[in-house]
């Protein structure tokens, strides 16, 4: 059955990844391959080995192309990384040789592969950090590649799509995002995907508009349909009418002029207009977004994520490497301080025998702090390596997860331990190093003020604080649309927290994504945060609303939401602020 015609000024709302206005035609992008899934004799188990082999390599091979072609594209090389990851998961002994051991149970090679990523992905969706979370996209993006090759489809090269086209597809690999041709396509929408995966994080640095987690868009259009879409809000528009095309146009065009303003802000200080300094830093996990940051004039990094020396291994990093990594990435900061977390993920899969598999709600389980104070010998192993790197840079140390007191004491009691023996061996390392928790539980929130006497800094992670805080699995598509950042008790917890900061005089950063959205800007500055960490591209953006506006106003505005009593009442009230002062950045949307 065809698809039916697409009714004038079709409304969807997705997920907006990379802001920017795209307007122009429909390219339908699908290379989503038929699976033969069946049993095989025993016989031909061989043949089917080798035929899995075969497709690893040649995978291999077309990645090695990509690499390639990439790293001669100056405004690309700095995402050669993500290349590198894909090659690693084909080297992956739970994807390869998960699926060897299923194909010699007498599976064919496709529904081997199969099986062996609906369990990847099974582990992945375990996982409570969204980014971290996202990054089975990865494994999916090489999973289908493998899949194509064993079922014999070639693979359709997105650079041969026309001119003024939107593409369409069910989901984008980072190497097909990659590989657009900017003067061509005009932005892209997708059935799946996250804000945190590697495809948006591609689309934002390449000033690609984008719209992700449409569910069923492709089912519903077909090539040359009319499309706008706003990568700010998440707003697509199928078959637009003549008066929503120029209300688009204008809003296009008025996008693009704040855009090239950008630029001018890069060396200019972040500070109110009553002369408040709010340092502006940026959330990365691998040594290589360094680059990244600096370029949008980040002032160091205050969230990096050391999950991804862990992940895609069977084996945890030993101190070594952990310590050169840490110091990699110091040297890159060039002085300016770099905030460590530490291992912020469920510990099942380095020590098997705890069988966490069993869980019946991991995010609330043996993760985190919770993990490596449980698993001492590999929390040391971290704190030590992190110790022997602060003596080549500014380090400060976060643990996340914290819900009490005790915890943090007990993490301080190991750090002073491994002190000592560093001091006994005559290794150096910053005795004064800040040490920092990560306020996202409402256990926290509620004692606050006890743990500001503990610790040189708070963090607040809004996006497991607004879950938690809420009782909202963001996963759960029946309950998704109660996570809200603007509910009055956020905006509670997020004053208690800072006046607790104030109030000990110890600095509290916000690592979240409301950090990065410059529309929350005068609301965070007037809760009292000192530091904002995000997304490295949403940096100038903030820094734009951040010269324009007073530290004075934002308090009167606290003062004024606080008194509301819905969400609906809270984004209003921050909108029609916005848009007051500062109408160039916050137009109206016409919707």
């Amino acid at each position: 059955m065809g698809k039916i015609k697409v009714a004038e000024d079709t409304y969807l709302v997705g997920i907006g990844v990379s802001p920017g206005i795209g307007i122009g035609e429909v390219s339908l992008f699908d290379q989503r391959p038929l699976v033969n899934q069946a049993l095989i004799e025993t016989k031909e188990v061989d043949a089917e080995l080798l035929r899995f082999q075969q497709a690893v390599e040649r995978a291999r091979d077309q990645l090695k192309k990509i690499k390639l072609a990439v790293s001669r594209q100056q405004h690309l090389r700095e995402h050669l990384y993500i290349l590198d990851t894909h090659l690693l998961i084909l080297e992956d002994e739970m994807l390869v040789g998960g699926t060897e051991k299923a194909i010699r149970a007498q599976m064919n090679a496709e529904g081997a592969l199969t099986q062996v990523l609906e369990q990847l992905r099974a582990l992945f969706d375990d996982i409570e950090d969204e980014y971290l979370r996202e990054r089975r996209s990865d494994v999916d993006a090489v999973g289908e590649r493998l899949l194509r090759i064993l079922s014999g489809v070639s693979e359709r090269s997105i650079k041969n799509i026309g001119r003024n086209s939107l593409v369409v597809a069910h989901n984008l690999s980072p190497t097909e995002t990659m590989q657009m041709d900017r003067s061509h396509i005009l932005g892209f929408i997708t059935d799946k995907g996250g804000r945190t995966s590697h495809t948006a994080i591609l689309a934002r640095s390449l000033n690609i508009p984008a719209v992700v987690g449409l569910e069923s868009v492709t089912s519903m259009v077909f090539d040359r349909v009319p499309v706008i879409i706003d990568g700010s809000s998440g707003v697509v528009i199928l078959n637009p009418s003549e008066k929503t095309f120029e209300e688009y146009r204008e809003r296009q065009q008025s996008y693009e002029y704040l855009e090239r303003e950008l630029d001018d802000y890069l060396d200019l200080s972040a500070v109110t207009t009553d002369q408040v300094h709010i340092a502006l830093r940026a959330n990365l996990e691998i040594a290589s977004d360094v680059e990244q940051a600096k370029k949008h004039a980040a002032e160091g990094i205050g969230l990096y994520r050391t999950e991804f020396l862990y992940l895609g291994r069977s084996e945890p990093p030993d101190e070594e490497e952990q310590y050169q990594s840490y110091c990699e990435i110091l040297r890159q900061a060039e002085g300016e301080p770099v905030t460590i977390r530490t291992l912020d993920i469920g510990g099942d899969k380095f020590v098997p025998e705890l069988n966490l598999e069993d869980e019946s709600n991991p995010a609330m389980g043996l993760r985190a702090i919770r993990f490596s104070l449980y698993e001492g010998r590999l929390f040391k192993i971290q704190l030590r390596a992190i110790l022997r790197a602060s003596s080549c840079g500014q380090v400060r140390i976060m643990f996340p997860m914290i819900s009490g007191v005790a915890e943090i004491r007990a993490c301080k009691k190991i750090l002073c331990e491994i002190q000592a023996q560093l001091d006994r061996a005559g290794i150096g390392y910053d005795p004064d190093l800040a040490i920092g928790v990560m306020i996202e539980t409402p256990s926290a929130v509620m004692i606050a003020p006890l743990l500001a006497l503990e610790v040189d800094f708070f963090s607040v992670g809004t996006n497991d604080l607004i879950q938690y805080f809420l009782a909202v699995d963001r996963g759960n598509e029946h309950v998704a649309y109660l996570y809200d950042p603007l509910h009055p008790a956020i905006l509670r917890a997020l004053k208690a927290t800072c006046d607790a900061a104030k109030d000990a005089g110890i600095g509290v950063c916000i690592c979240g994504e409301m950090a990065g959205e410059s529309l929350y800007t005068l609301v965070l500055v007037g809760l009292g945060f000192h530091e904002l960490s995000m997304n490295p591209g949403c940096i100038p953006r903030v820094k734009r609303v951040l010269r324009q506006i007073s530290k004075q106003d934002g308090e009167s505005l606290v003062d004024n939401l606080l008194l509301m009593s819905t969400s609906k009442e809270v984004s209003a009230a921050i909108e029609k602020e916005m848009r007051t002062r500062l109408p160039d950045i916050f137009a109206q949307p016409p919707i």
